[in-house]
């Protein structure tokens, strides 16, 4: 990562995404054993990316998520709020999390290893309805942006984040490989499925996720925690 400071070289970032929670699906083993490794890995940060609940009968199993991985900063999703096409989506209006630092078009600055650092989170309701996120300057020493869409990453000011961390996709949950390409069934039009992508000083990583939706399954597009390590950039 271009400007790393050298203190927060090595930074690892574990990041999971859209649990899902609250309908029958393989998805809630996934996000269980992915609590596990996450707090057996035991990260300097852990970060959430939206639709934790697909209906508000998961809450209690969530909350029981969120325990395991300590304190995450986490952010929701548009099918926390039912704001999807998803016939089986309920609204679940998280508003207070006991295990978490939820965000909500808001900021959070603290210090580690000697350098500040921010994290800023995107409030699923107010991109959907202004397609953009925005934050005020900031000096920190490394500055992450969570979102739930993964579009953000075409509208922030250049240079406002060093990393941005979304969601949503799912990998396109199920996909089917053909000659030298994968056809997604669910956003196949998207440039950001899955990975790591860049957009000049910033790098951003999208979650393939942990749950499902519509189907209760996922084909050639397994459900993943990732683990980020942190490297400042070599020179020129």
């Amino acid at each position: 990562m271009p400007g790393l400071p050298p203190e927060l070289d090595g930074l690892r970032i574990a990041h999971v995404s859209d649990f899902h929670l609250g309908v029958p699906s393989r998805g809630a083993r996934a996000v269980a054993r992915a609590a596990d490794w996450v707090a057996e890995r035991r990260p300097d940060l852990v970060c959430v990316t939206g639709d934790l609940l697909s209906r508000p009968r998961g809450e209690a199993e969530l909350r029981q998520v969120l325990e395991r991985l300590g304190q995450p900063y986490v952010v929701l999703g548009n099918h926390d709020w039912a704001l999807s096409r998803d016939p089986f989506s309920r609204p679940a209006a998280l508003e207070h999390l006991e295990h978490g630092v939820l965000l909500a078009d808001s900021v959070e600055r603290f210090e580690l290893h000697g350098r500040t650092i921010e994290l800023a989170g995107v409030d699923p309701r107010s991109w959907i309805a202004k397609r953009r996120s925005a934050f005020p300057a900031s000096d920190a020493d490394l500055r992450v942006l969570l979102c739930h869409f993964p579009r953000v990453l075409d509208t922030v000011p250049a240079g406002r984040f060093d990393l941005i961390l979304a969601g949503h996709l799912h990998g396109g949950q199920i996909v089917l490989p053909y000659g030298f390409g994968r056809l997604l069934l669910a956003h196949p039009g998207t440039p950001y499925a899955r990975g790591l992508f860049r957009r000049g000083a910033t790098t951003m990583h999208v979650s393939p996720g942990l749950g499902t939706t519509f189907v209760p399954f996922r084909f050639a597009a397994r459900p993943e925690a990732t683990e980020l390590v942190l490297r400042a950039a070599g020179p020129a």
